[in-house]
């Protein structure tokens, strides 16, 4: 354990519905919901605004609109918030060199990788603030929360503490007695399920888990989470902050306009994930050992199943093979909203002969051409960047019955003027953000934390 609060969390703050506020001046204030906006939509983040009426994360888009239907529904624009992340990881890394970013939105700063010993809380507390004002300022405005303290688990956890905009730096040698108030969920790993089980025995609290010895631990979680629980309890993690994150997992997923119980569809749809897995797997130069198949059913509930290979691939044709098996073993009942198909156990090494070129020859992937349907982000959607000779730069408010309906401003304007054209005026034209990953097409599911 270290001997000073020298481990920060930085988490911007509702980092996506932020950007478009800071990039759309007339909902500044205002309540905001980005993500999918769609029928079969799922909220990626919500403005403070908009989760004062119940929105949050993962809730689905139209359950969030019964709560807040007067709030703005954007889908997202990924390269608008990775040019915001570099800018913002860039700080970061000036200040230390040992930054972990955790997705487009978090990250852990190291500052004793800088040299820094012996600092105090108001060292820590003043280092926070001027790292807040440079995120401010190379964001367009932005705000961050920050927690500090002597582990990852104790930064995190106290970066969540006094959001939005705030700094907490926890003492060190006083993180059992931080923890010991917090309901048990605070805990890495503590779900529902072992949140009700711990519940069963007494314990609801840190504090109550502070009470329990190791052994009585394993008795009621088990030997693989009892140990860990038992440590992190107490605040004994020393995990160290590591620049550059393996990758753990390999994965695509979507969500269906309408939930499908086709089979035959089901399997086709596997087949093209288990393809793009693998020229992902091939690009990244890795293969894996073990394949999952992810379902959720109409009614939310998700289930996933996984078989674990002799030895790693990146085959498509064995990928395909082995998520069609899992596919057969799950239920389809009365259909499923989402498909993801993903390989983990990840090596920089393949086994090239897992299976024979006869036994692909057997089951080959066949690539059919699947029925087309309605996207969330064919045409014009709301919160698009558009652009008028006339008009200037401006953003989607809303479309439809052969109208699109925009709103001309920028970040660097006043509230603009609401103007409507007809779906295919020549005159309005889309703007592509360029970047780095400007043709990359984010994933469903990607790895970005936006609390």
């Amino acid at each position: 354990m270290r001997g000073d609060p020298s481990v920060l969390h930085v988490d911007l703050d509702a980092f996506f519905a932020a950007v478009e506020q800071r990039d759309k001046p007339s909902l500044r204030g205002k309540p905001v919901v980005v993500g999918g906006i769609g029928v079969r939509g799922v909220v990626s983040t919500a403005s403070y605004e908009a989760r004062k009426y119940g929105v949050r994360s993962a809730m689905s888009t139209a359950e969030a609109r019964s709560r807040c239907p007067h709030a703005a529904y954007l889908g997202p624009r990924f390269e608008v918030y990775r040019q915001s992340s570099r800018a913002v990881m860039a700080e970061m890394r000036a200040l230390s060199p040992l930054v972990e970013p955790l997705s487009l939105d978090e990250a852990f700063i190291d500052l004793a990788a800088s040299g820094l010993r012996g600092l105090t809380v108001d060292d820590v507390e003043a280092i926070a603030r001027d790292l807040k004002e440079s995120i401010r300022k190379v964001s367009g405005g932005l705000t961050a929360s920050v927690g500090a303290g002597t582990s990852k688990l104790i930064a995190k956890i106290a970066s969540d503490l006094d959001k939005p905009d705030g700094v907490v730096v926890v003492p060190a040698g006083t993180e059992a007695e931080f923890l010991a108030p917090m309901q048990v969920t605070v805990i890495p790993g503590v779900g529902p399920a072992t949140a009700q089980r711990l519940s069963m025995a007494g314990v609801r609290t840190v504090a109550d888990l502070q009470q329990l010895d190791e052994d009585e631990l394993i008795r009621q979680v088990g030997s693989a989470h009892g140990t860990s629980l038992h440590r992190l309890a107490v605040a004994a993690d020393d995990r160290p902050v590591v620049s550059d994150r393996e990758t753990k997992s390999v994965s695509v997923e979507d969500t269906f306009e309408t939930d499908i119980i086709d089979r035959s569809l089901l399997v086709a749809i596997a087949d093209r994930m288990s393809l793009r897995v693998s020229e992902r797997l091939q690009k990244a130069q890795l293969s894996g050992r073990t394949v999952t198949v992810k379902t959720r059913m109409h009614d939310f509930t998700t289930h996933t199943r996984s078989s674990t290979l002799a030895g790693p691939t990146d085959d498509s044709r064995v990928i395909a093979r082995v998520a069609r098996r899992l596919l057969e073993e799950s239920e389809v009942g009365g259909g499923i909203r989402l498909l993801g198909v993903g390989v983990s156990s990840l090596a920089d090494w393949i086994q090239d002969d897992l299976f024979t070129d006869d036994e692909h020859a057997e089951n080959p992937i066949e690539v059919v051409e699947l029925p087309a349907r309605p996207r969330d982000q064919v045409g014009f959607h709301p919160g698009q960047d558009v652009a008028h000779p006339d008009y200037g730069r401006g953003w989607v408010w809303g479309s439809g019955r052969g109208r699109v309906t925009v709103r001309f401003e920028t970040a660097d304007t006043p509230p603009g003027p609401v103007r409507t054209f007809a779906i295919d005026d020549p005159a309005l034209t889309k703007v592509r953000i360029s970047g780095a990953d400007a043709d990359e097409e984010p994933e469903t599911g990607q790895n970005v934390s936006n609390e």
